[in-house]
């Protein structure tokens, strides 16, 4: 029974921990934090699970039952997953290898998800009555309560020792001050475009603007915060959304770039989105996403929008899209 109870809290735990870990890329504000801290949480749960989960894992190697060494393998990924993830926390190692740590820490939560997956298929999970007796309701919360303690306890010796991982955002990301330290970073399979500003122009409701035409000296403070672990607070030189728009009537606003790369905003949040040629007082690098770039205040990295290169209006509703790019 106890093996049992263990590999459905690992089950949960897993699950929950993916689909926090997905929603802590969508936090913007300060109401989301709730995520990212359940995603700490479900981790400590599983690293509590995990004693008894070796243990259940060596005897059935010693009885040589089918699946155990996918057993083991989940357990050592979802370990591996942890303590990329810990790395994260404190923000002293930025690289593993040829990789961010972020990209290290998702690839794994990914792998234990599929090892998972796969360990269900050798031995399913099944839920008995008994796992809702008040008696294991009260284990599977005390489980819980002392992960939450665990997390506490955590953050607390982070910020009693100063650590670099207490100064975190809500998001769990990192403060960048520099302008010009501010990574070159991109969604998945983008690559840096460089363009001709000369000549370049962005085709705004089916006209080309030119770039001296998006030109402006009104400037809007904004926090971006990069899903790859950092945020900085820059000065963003350019014009909001609803004065190149106009009157366009629609119920969103589609924003493309010239990669391919495309995200839906609501149409009536066109004041508060910005489409900006200058960082800090320069123009934007080709890293940065120059020529023109969008600026979402309160959203994550990937809805900014890099060398932008078309806006249009149409009635198709916002959230029709995926939550996060698939490309």
């Amino acid at each position: 029974m106890v093996g049992r109870r263990t590999n459905l809290g690992l089950l949960w735990g897993t699950v929950i921990s993916a689909f926090t870990g997905a929603g802590a890329f969508m936090v913007g504000t300060p109401a989301g934090r709730w995520v990212v801290v359940a995603h700490g949480v479900t981790a400590l749960v599983i690293v509590i699970l995990s004693p008894w989960k070796t243990t259940i894992a060596r005897r059935g190697l010693a009885r040589a039952r089918p699946g155990s060494v996918t057993s083991i393998s989940l357990i050592a990924v979802m370990l591996a997953t942890i303590a990329s993830g810990v790395l994260l926390i404190l923000g002293s190692v930025n690289r593993l290898g040829p990789f961010t740590t972020m990209q290290v820490h998702v690839t794994l939560g990914v792998a234990a998800l599929a090892l998972t997956v796969a360990h269900l298929a050798k031995r399913p999970a099944h839920h008995h009555r008994t796992d809702f007796s008040r008696r294991s309701l009260i284990r599977s919360g005390g489980v819980l309560a002392a992960a939450g303690g665990l997390w506490l306890a955590a953050e607390g010796t982070l910020e009693a020792i100063g650590s670099r991982g207490s100064r975190r955002r809500f998001t769990g990301s990192h403060h960048i001050i520099d302008a010009s330290a501010i990574p070159v970073t991109q969604w998945l399979d983008d690559d840096v475009q460089h363009l001709d500003r000369d000549n370049y122009a962005v085709t705004i409701l089916g006209r080309d603007v030119e770039l001296s035409d998006l030109e402006s000296s009104e400037e809007v403070e904004a926090t971006l915060d990069c899903t790859g672990g950092w945020y900085t607070i820059q000065s963003w030189r350019g014009v909001t959304l609803d004065r190149v728009l106009g009157d366009a009537k629609g119920e969103s606003v589609v924003v493309r770039s010239t990669t391919g790369y495309w995200r839906r905003f609501p149409r009536d949040q066109a004041s508060a989105l910005w489409l900006v040629t200058h960082l800090a007082g320069a123009p934007l690098s080709d890293g940065h996403g120059g020529p023109v770039r969008i600026v979402a205040p309160g959203r994550r990295g990937y809805w900014w929008v890099k060398w932008v290169s078309s806006i249009e209006v149409d009635d198709v509703p916002p959230w029709w899209q995926p939550p996060l790019p698939l490309a």
